[in-house]
Formats: structure tokens, sequence, C-alpha cells
């Protein structure tokens, strides 16, 4: 039987976390759609099309390029709300966005099963830019899980800081891999344990 569909907004400013979050997830059998919405993952291979992705999904034709592993599609801008992509993307089990902190604009669909995956550096900036983040989710009302890697300590610290001022409740949501020697492989057989649960 397969498992709804799940959006992974995937929010770090190192260049590749999306590509190693769909790589990691290949590996456990997972077809994952890759958009790049920041523009810089796909740029120099991105398809020659008269159609960029607004008009892609207005004909309904995806223009996705095929990666070993996973589809890639160059959509910068594109937010998970759009609301012909949730028809356009079934045949995936997962649909990672590929965002950094200046551009995380988290659209969170009722009807889809959200993972935030955040990575964290420890600079004032990036833990004030995560916390902000679990706030947002935590007053959304939306049914979420946060993955967070990076930096060890900045990580625990955010942990701490959103159970404490936003709600035990937010401890159950909350996995944290920075501890781990490859957080991408932990993150993606933490999401695939979840998902069989």
């Amino acid at each position: 039987m397969r498992q709804p569909l799940r959006y992974i907004h995937s929010i770090s400013n190192s260049p590749n976390s999306g590509v190693r979050l769909a790589h990691a997830l290949y590996q456990l059998g997972r077809m994952s759609l890759l958009i790049d919405t920041r523009g810089h993952l796909f740029t120099s291979s991105s398809p020659r099309s008269l159609f960029d992705w607004r008009h892609q999904l207005e004909r309904r034709q995806l223009h996705a390029l095929p990666q070993a592993y996973c589809e890639a599609w160059y959509a910068p801008g594109m937010r998970a709300d759009e609301p012909a992509l949730l028809g356009m993307v079934g045949g995936y089990d997962d649909v990672i966005f590929d965002s950094e902190w200046d551009c995380a604009d988290l659209a969170l669909l009722p009807d889809v099963a959200h993972t935030v995956v955040m990575e964290i550096r420890r600079t004032d900036e990036s833990m004030r830019k995560a916390y902000a983040v679990l706030k947002t989710l935590a007053r959304s009302g939306v049914t979420f899980r946060i993955g967070l890697l990076g930096d060890r300590l900045a990580c625990d610290h955010i942990q701490a800081a959103g159970c404490h001022f936003l709600g035990h409740e937010l401890v159950h949501a909350i996995f944290n891999v920075a501890n781990e020697n490859d957080a991408f492989a932990a993150l993606a057989v933490r999401m695939a344990d979840e998902e069989r649960a």
C-alpha cells in the first residue's frame, strides 16, 4: 500500500543539502522530486524550455530532469501551496523543496504530510531563523515533523528552546540528527521508519 505523499522542506544555506537528502532517500528505495526553489542547483542543466515552471503547471507538463537518485525540477520561487502542484506529483514518494534561509517561505497544505529539515549553524542569525520556523510551525495547525542537522550545540539549543517556549508536544515532532556521522542518511532512515510505524 502506497504511503501518503510527503512534502519535505529542506532549509539550508549549504548548496547541496536537498541533493544529499534526495540521494539518501533513494538509497532507501524512495522516489523523490527535488524542486530547486532557489534556482542554484540545476541552472546549467535545466531543459531549454519555452515555458517556465508556472507555464509547466498550467500545461500540466513538468519538465523534470532525470537524475540517478531522483527527478529534479528547476522552479525558482516555487512554493508548496501552488494549487496545480499537488495533482501532478502523485507518482513520487516525496517532494523535496530545496530552499535557503532567506527564501524559506513555508506553505503548509493541510492534506499533505510535512517534514521540515533545517541545517543550523552556530550563529545567532541561523539559530534565530530556525527558532522562527519552529514558532511558525507550532502555530500552523498543520501536522508536521522537524529534522535538525548541522552544528550539534546549535541544534540542541534550538530543540530545547522550542520545547520550553512552544510546548512539550513539539518534543514528539522534532528529531535531532546533528550527532550522526551521516546526518542525511540518518534523516532518511528516520523518515522511512516513521512512515512504516
